[in-house]
């Protein structure tokens, strides 16, 4: 039986508006599937596992940003060969901003990222704050739930995640939201984002898997008619 591995990245620190429950929506989509999966979470300190097959990492206040900052540039280089290798990813918020090239928080503290994703950050003076709704050229609508006062900026030749249609989404300003690089997604979106958004999850599952074995092309269907409801309502939430 195909086991999957799981990287969770600083469960303690990073870990606001119940990010946690993506680890719980991978496994468990995994497991109905007919999949074993094993979930290492990874602390300051530790040693990164030898078979990650997915990265995940939620979001955190500054403090907690300050806390990993230097143990994430520590392993700065062996993140970026799995992504670079293709292994799926999805970073929420905080991790999604230093998985970029730094955030500066509101008094100037810069802090360093492991420039994965082509982003930079700087606080703004206001919280950005409320349901958004997004479409992605690969996942259709998205929703979720924003909550970060980091105005974030994508390089020239960066891909968002998708545009806005309700919300603030990377800076109030440009109607992008995250960033897409080969299949590594940083997202502003809380909630968490995989429980509604079935297709995503999915997307970080196939790819996985795909990496064990090539002649996978798609997974088996699971009936999501509750997760699709819970999508329907997310999205007709008022801002």
């Amino acid at each position: 039986m195909t086991t999957l591995h799981i990287l969770h990245l600083y469960p303690k620190e990073m870990n606001l508006y119940g990010d946690h429950g993506n680890i719980l929506t991978l496994k468990k989509r995994a497991e109905w599937r007919g999949f074993r999966v094993n979930v290492t979470e990874y602390h300051v300190g530790d040693q990164l596992p030898n078979h990650i097959d997915i990265i995940f990492g939620g979001g955190g206040q500054d403090s907690g940003q300050s806390k990993i900052e230097a143990d994430l540039r520590a392993h700065a280089t062996e993140l970026k060969t799995l992504i670079e290798q293709g292994t799926p990813c999805l970073v929420v918020c905080g991790l999604y901003q230093l998985f970029g090239e730094y955030f500066q928080t509101g008094d100037g503290q810069k802090i360093a990222g492991i420039n994965i994703l082509p982003v930079q950050t700087v606080a703004g003076p206001k919280r950005l704050i409320g349901n958004i709704v997004i479409n992605s050229p690969e996942f259709g609508e998205v929703v979720g739930y924003e909550n970060h006062s980091g105005l974030t900026t994508l390089a020239p030749q960066a891909k968002p995640f998708g545009t806005v249609v309700s919300g603030a989404g990377n800076n109030g300003n440009d109607y992008t939201e995250g960033a897409f690089y080969k299949n590594c997604i940083g997202t502003y979106l809380h909630g968490p984002i995989l429980p509604k958004n079935p297709r995503l999850a999915d997307f970080l599952l196939l790819k996985a898997l795909q990496r064990k074995d090539a002649s996978i092309k798609k997974l088996a269907p699971l009936n999501d008619s509750i997760e699709l409801h819970a999508h329907s309502v997310a999205a007709k939430r008022p801002r």
